[in-house]
Formats: structure tokens, sequence, C-alpha cells
């Protein structure tokens, strides 16, 4: 039922403080469609005044009502030019805004599961369709039914027996648009998710580019890439051809169908039936008013109903795992996050964490080590709330974190990770996170995080590169400390955020975030050096998902412990 009104909202989304041009489009598009029933009776009305037949129009009577007719059909097109593209312009700004708004609000833990390239998909190729297809094609739909049911009345009028004949033969076209109205949607959705899949497919292989080229696996790597892209352009071929094949039948259909109006409209103007030669030219004129729409009409409504489809597609995607603004919020962090009993597994059946109670203090500096696979990220994933399902209680200040709403959570935490996302823009931007803060304020956020120095010798406009590639690996994770200094998070989670980073450089980043003062900072680490180690207030041991050991380096090396053994191997 959610998903339904998400994607009401999203076609709502169209319309939004947008209804008035879309009114002087429609009205232009409607305009547009009586200008070919005019000039249809204009070529009646100067064949009838050629032939001299009775009750024909003067001639410059007839070249007058022309150029009234030239006139309001330049007024009507510039209308158009000026609305149409304006209207889908402001149309697909709102809806591709609006659907990145909604992908926001999805949590940190069900985000990391689905597929972006789904995503990204949705956002380039699917709205490229549903502009096209559903915005576009609704302004058409409306010129092609006034023409239609214009030209009808003009015919009704005119000589209802040579309309009935119209209708007769309209029969042909009618039933092939009825025989191929569905086709096309099944393509459509067949060509999104090929596109979804070669997406994925490119996005591998770019951020993949390293390990593909230190393993030698070019030709693996293309011969995949090439297989994604065949399925692509094989769907793709397959809708080209429904396309043609629809068009084709409408349009030999609507040929015939004309054919039959001229030979009938000649019978009865022979005949003496009431029928003129401007009559029987008019009726084959407004025949392809006629015929166009229903031709047209598979096409239309099976591209209508596919970019529905993809509309309906993403509302459905977006409606997963949304994030709620339900929960307490907190406003500041004073005192500790307490773990009771925490246990946790991805698996029901199969447990990371068992037991976990312990106790980190503000403003101190905690370590957390143990061996591959001891529950170090879990750890840390659940204190930045990526998960929910825990057993246990997890306490900010009294406060269970299940409890505290999610925004409010993440002003008062803050996570590094090993890999820093970087924008393609510049430092200053990368600190600040696109938001205003004051010069005085960004000028200590990098002093605290030693970046002032980089930015003294390349200016705080310096364009990082894409993810970062003009940047080293310890000036990224500054600038990651920049942000939550800048944010003035209470709490800093740090998550293997110097193991890409050689010996030196994790030493002063390690060195940079315990230098921190008046913050919580809880680090993961592999890297066992002893004058760090020595600076933390305390050194949690996992195993198996456990607290082996806690207490001070001096006094884990005393125990002669699993801490004592792991700074052994070490070393």
């Amino acid at each position: 039922m959610k998903t339904k009104t998400l994607y009401k909202e999203l076609k709502a989304e169209f319309y939004r403080k947008n209804k008035l041009l879309f009114v002087i489009a429609a009205i232009a598009s409607l305009c547009s469609g009586t200008v070919g029933l005019a000039f249809s009776w204009v070529l009646r009305a100067l064949l009838d005044t050629a032939a001299g037949s009775e009750g024909s129009l003067p001639f410059m009577k007839v070249l007058m009502i022309v150029g009234i007719i030239l006139v309001l059909s330049v007024s009507f097109s510039v209308t158009d030019y000026l609305s149409r593209p304006a209207f889908i312009k402001k149309a697909m700004i709102q809806y591709k805004n609006f659907a990145f708004e909604k992908l926001t609000n999805k949590n940190i833990s069900s985000f990391r599961n689905e597929n972006t390239a789904a995503y990204i998909s949705a956002l380039t190729n699917d709205a490229t369709v549903v502009e096209a297809d559903y915005l576009g094609k609704k302004l058409i739909l409306l010129t092609r039914l006034v023409s239609f049911f214009g030209s009808l009345t003009m015919m009704l009028i005119t000589s209802p027996l040579l309309t009935l004949a119209a209708i007769v033969v309209m029969l042909i076209p009618t039933a092939v648009s009825i025989l191929t109205s569905t086709r096309l949607v099944g393509a459509e959705k067949n060509v999104s998710e090929r596109n979804s899949d070669f997406v994925t497919a490119v996005s591998d292989c770019l951020n993949g580019f390293k390990v593909i080229k230190s393993f030698k696996a070019e030709k693996e790597v293309l011969n995949i890439f090439s297989n994604d892209n065949k399925r692509l352009e094989d769907e793709k071929y397959r809708r080209e051809r429904i396309k043609t094949i629809i068009a084709a039948c409408g349009g030999l259909a609507g040929a015939l169908a004309q054919f039959g109006v001229f030979i009938a409209g000649t019978l009865m103007c022979l005949k003496g039936w009431g029928v003129t030669p401007g009559v029987v030219i008019m009726f084959v004129n407004l025949m392809n008013f006629l015929i166009q729409p229903v031709s047209e009409l598979p096409t239309l409504l099976s591209a209508r109903k596919a970019s529905l489809a993809l509309i309906d597609k993403l509302a459905t995607a977006l409606d997963k795992n949304t994030e709620t603004d339900e929960g307490e919020d907190i406003t500041s962090f004073k005192r500790s996050i307490r773990l009771e009993n925490v246990s946790f597994g991805y698996d029901e059946e199969k447990e990371v964490l068992h037991n976990i109670s312990t106790e980190f203090e503000a403003g101190k500096a905690y370590a957390v080590v143990g061996g591959s696979g001891s529950g170090k990220s879990t750890l840390i994933n659940l204190l930045m709330s990526s998960y929910s399902d825990y057993k246990g209680n997890i306490l900010f200040d009294n406060t269970e974190m299940k409890n505290i709403s999610p925004e409010s959570l993440y002003d008062v935490v803050s996570m590094i990770q090993q890999d820093v996302f970087v924008f393609n823009s510049s430092v200053k931007n990368n600190v600040t996170m696109f938001k205003d803060f004051t010069k005085e304020e960004i000028d200590e956020a990098i002093s605290r995080a030693r970046l002032d120095s980089f930015v003294k010798e390349k200016g705080d406009g310096y364009l990082c590169g894409e993810n970062g590639k003009d940047l080293s690996g310890g000036e990224k994770q500054r600038i990651s400390i920049a942000r939550s200094l800048l944010k003035k998070s209470k709490v800093l989670l740090a998550d293997e955020a110097t193991s890409a980073l050689d010996a030196d450089t994790a030493f002063k980043v390690t060195d940079d975030i315990l230098n921190l003062s008046g913050i919580l900072r809880i680090v993961i680490t592999h890297s066992l050096d002893e004058i760090l180690l020595k600076r933390y207030d305390e050194i949690l041991v996992l195993k198996d998902g456990k607290i082996e050991e806690k207490g001070g380096f001096d006094e884990l090396m005393a125990k002669k412990g699993y801490f004592y053994a792991l700074y052994t191997v070490a070393h």
C-alpha cells in the first residue's frame, strides 16, 4: 500500500508547481490537432471552387481563410515551442530530485545490501524513457485525440454515408492496434533490467581496474563486459523490432483503409449521392487523422504503460528499507555508550557477537583489536545503528539506541572507514560536505585534522578528482577527520581507517585521531604499535565474537594472554 502511495507521489512530482506550464502545453497540443482539420476543409473548398461545385466559396475568401489558419498555426507552434520543453524540463528535474531525496532516506545497512546500479539505471536510462514515453507522448496523445474526434465530427456532418464506409474500413487498423497493444510493455521492462545488469558490469570493471590489471584478467573481464553488453543490445534489438512491426502493420492497415475510403467516395461521387470531388479529397485527408491515432495507439499506449511500469519499479525500490524519523532526539552526549549483553548475527542461525558488555566513556580513546572475523567491524557498525535487530542493550547516555531517531544519532556519531569517499570537488566542499560554515569553523577543523599544511600549499579550492584520485591516502583520511570535527561529532568511530596506508602515514593519521580532545574515539586497528597503543585509555581484545580481554597496554602485556600472543606474533 505504501508503494502505491509513493508511486502516486512520483507521478505527482511531474506537475507540482508545474501545472500552468502543463495546461499551456496541453492547450497548444489541442489547438495543434485542429490545424490539420482546418487544412482538410481548405482542400475541399479549393477543389470545389476550382470545379465550380454548387455552394463553393469565392477564391479570394478561401485565400483569406488560409491566411487566418496559417497565422493561428504559427501561434500554436510558438506556444508549443515555448511551453512543452519547459514543462518537461521542470517535470523531470522535480521527478529525479524527489526520487533522489527518497533514496537518501534509506538506512545505512539496508542500502549496503541494495543494487546501486538499479538506481543509476532508474535515474538515467529509465528516466529518459519516462520523459519520452510518458510526458512527451502524453501531449502527443492529446493532439491525436483531438484530430481523431474532430475529423470524425467533420465527416459525420459532411456525409454520414461516406463516414459509415470510413468506419467499416477503419476496422482493419483498429484490429491491428488491439492485437499489438501489449507487446511493447514486456520488451521495455526487459531493456530496463538488462540496462541495470550492464551498469553493474561497467561499475565492477572500473572499480576493480587495479585488480584486473594485477591479475592480468583483461580478456576474462572483457568477456563479462561483452556478454552483458550483448544481452542489453539484444533486448533493445527485440524492442525495436516490435516497434517496427507495430508501425509497419499500422501503416499498411492505414493505407488500405485510406484507399478504401477513396474508392467508396469516388463511387458515391459518380452515383451523385451528394458527394463532391472536394468532399472526397477532404475525407481522404481526414482519414489521416483517423488512421494515425489508431495506428499509433499501440505504440503510444504500450510506451505509456511501459514508462509507468518503470515509475512503479522505482517506487518499489525506494520503498524498501526506508528510514523513519521516529524515535527520541538526543541533543548531546556527555557520559558514555554502554553495551549490555549485546549479541548479533547477520544470519539468525549464526551469531557474530556473543554477550558483549562494555562501556565507552565520553572523551576517551579506545582501541579494538583482534584477529580476522573476530567481530570488530560488526561491533562498530552496530554503534553506527547499521542494524537494529541485535539482542541486549546499546545505551547512549542511558537511552537505548533503538529508541533514538537515526537523524539525531548521525548528529552525534561520525565514522571514518578504510576507504574514505571523496567527491570530485574542492577540498573545502569535501570537508564541509557542501554545507555553510564560517571561515573560522572551517579553519579550526582543518587545523585540528592536521590538514592545514596541505591547504596552505594547494589551497582549499584544490580539486580532489574522482573519489579523491588526486589525494594521498593520508590526505583523504584527514579530510574525513576534518568532516567529523566540523560536524562537531561527540563520537568518532574508525574502522580500519589506516589499513590501506603505509606505516608512516598510518602512524600519523592514528596520532591525529588520538590528539583530538573532547571526543569519544573508538578505533579498530590492525597495527599493534606500542607507542600508539599505550596512548589509548583502554584496549578491547575480541576473539570469536567475545571480549577476550580488556585493559591498558601494560596491563594486557603483563597478563601474557591472548593480546600478548597477538602482539608477539605481529612483532
